[in-house]
């Protein structure tokens, strides 16, 4: 398939609002593609590349470089090219680079040169989410979508169940089967703003404390233990203590859902930097473990004595979690018959909190286990976390936003009366945001640079945030988590913004 295809089906589904258009356009896509274009098209859709990050800079891709007249590039051709381009390293690897990524762009046209450069940056967001290609691919292949879904869960990838289909067609789907030691997908919760909300939804369900901790998903087999995170990564290795309290359950073939969290001597979680840092942790894994132990803390059951769950009722599913696994590693919870019990359920949410976890995921007691899938039977709530703050610098956007300001630097109020960079975001912002901003902050620029302007600390923008973590990138020692913003506050003046003592007296369990 040629790449200039793909680009202009991206654009266009960029383009489209109607679900509908979207899939009808995918669906043509795949229509087109080839088996083998497909571990190729299905991530560059979503924005992703299938090498990771390649190290390749502005400096690189800022170079101008003429198109080529006629396209002639094949995916196939930009990811082999793009596989050659991340292997460089070592001495001269920046001007290796830079030749490698002009001779790319100069075989590609106009139009390719734009989507290629989106997707080197990140900044490829047309929508093609993997919901939507999953209905593209059952219209291109006759299967039906919830078929075609349910394999995707059970394989654990997009791509292998696309391949599948457009070689085999739709009997290809009846290989994907909930297999012991093959990781699936896991369900996601959407949110909620209120426990009020999340009970009124549901009807009866029940309330479970939410963790700030690595989602894992553990397989047993007899002696044989894998532990998987929600990216599907085999991470066994590093988590020794998770794979004994495994060995030590009552069942000796079943995969069981949860999250490992690290908690201090007093019972109450570490901060989700320690647990993450520790899970990340590769080497000397005896001396991470010793340093920081965790936990693993089960909330669902998908298989027991090689009987598929999935389908069943989360009752059923949590009575079989139950039967195997003792209640201090299971997930404290409370049952709620409805809207009726709603002060049960909102005292909960208060002891959780008061407990250091971050919210609740009231669950249906109905609902299936929708593994892939942001269900709307499982619905997350927690506190949200607001600042003002104040942007202090802008940075130039890529791809849809090339010529607007995009990603703000954000500072909080200094003892000494000055600002501190607490991080940065360009999350949350409408076009017009993005628009009026531009024009604003030009007006208040002290100092325009390649990558953006450095502005007078003015304008306070309201921020919402999901907590903090210690950097040492930043002056106070700590980062914002997941900013996003929510609107500017021109009704303020820049000494009204939060401190960072404030900021820092909120979030104990963060000491830089």
């Amino acid at each position: 398939m040629l790449l200039t295809r793909l680009a202009d089906v991206s654009r266009e589904v960029a383009a489209a609002s109607a679900r509908s258009r979207k899939i009808a356009l995918l669906a043509g896509l795949f229509r087109e593609a080839e088996p083998q274009d497909v571990p190729v098209v299905i991530p560059y859709l979503a924005g992703r590349l299938p090498q990771g990050r390649l190290g390749v800079g502005w400096k690189a891709l800022g170079r101008p470089v003429a198109p080529a007249g006629e396209p002639t590039l094949t995916v196939r051709e930009v990811d082999a090219r793009l596989t050659e381009l991340g292997k460089v390293s070592g001495p001269g690897s920046q001007a290796e680079r830079a030749r490698l990524v002009g001779e790319l762009m100069g075989a590609a046209t106009e139009e390719e040169q734009r989507f290629l450069l989106g997707l080197i940056t990140g900044e490829v967001r047309q929508g093609a989410l993997d919901a939507v290609a999953v209905e593209g691919l059952a219209g291109a292949t006759g299967a039906a979508a919830g078929d075609v879904r349910r394999a995707v869960m059970l394989a654990g990838s997009l791509r292998t169940v696309a391949q599948a289909l457009l070689t085999d067609g739709p009997a290809a789907l009846d290989r994907f089967r909930l297999t012991v030691g093959r990781p699936v997908q896991p369900m996601l919760a959407h949110s909620a703003s209120s426990v009020a909300e999340a009970v009124g939804k549901l009807g009866a369900c029940a309330v479970e404390e939410k963790l700030d901790g690595i989602r894992v998903q553990v397989h047993r087999d007899g002696d044989s233990v894998r532990i998987h995170t929600r990216t599907l990564d085999d991470i066994t290795d590093r988590l020794p203590e998770v794979t004994a309290a495994a060995l030590e359950l009552r069942g000796s073939r079943f995969i069981l859902d949860g999250e490992v969290i690290a908690f201090d001597a007093a019972g109450r979680p570490r901060s989700s930097q320690e647990t993450a840092g520790r899970v990340g942790s590769r080497v000397d894994v005896a001396t991470a473990a010793a340093a920081v132990p965790v936990s693993p803390v089960f909330f669902d059951a998908l298989s027991v004595d090689d009987r598929d769950l999935l389908d069943l009722p989360f009752a059923e599913r949590h009575a079989e979690l139950a039967r195997l696994v003792p209640e201090p590693m299971r997930v404290r919870r409370a049952l709620v018959s409805g809207p009726q019990d709603l002060p049960a359920a909102e005292e909960f949410l208060r002891e959780t909190l008061l407990r250091g976890h971050e919210g609740v995921v009231v669950k249906s007691l109905d609902a299936a286990y929708s593994a892939g899938r942001r269900g709307a039977s499982w619905l997350k709530v927690k506190p949200v976390h607001t600042l003002d703050l104040v942007v202090l610098a802008a940075e130039w956007g890529h791809g849809r936003r090339t010529g607007k300001l995009s990603n703000l630097h954000l500072g909080a109020r200094a003892a000494d009366g000055g600002f501190v960079m607490l991080g940065k975001t360009f999350k949350g912002m409408t076009d017009a945001m993005l628009t009026w901003q531009t024009g604003h902050l030009r007006g208040l620029a002290v100092r325009e640079e390649g990558w953006g302007v450095v502005v007078r600390p003015e304008l306070v923008v309201e921020i919402a945030y999901d907590g903090l973590q210690r950097s040492t990138r930043y002056p106070a020692g700590v980062t914002l988590r997941f900013a996003r913003v929510i609107r500017y506050r021109e009704d303020k003046r820049p000494e009204e913004a939060d401190t960072v003592q404030t900021l820092l007296a909120a979030h104990p369990e963060v000491r830089p």
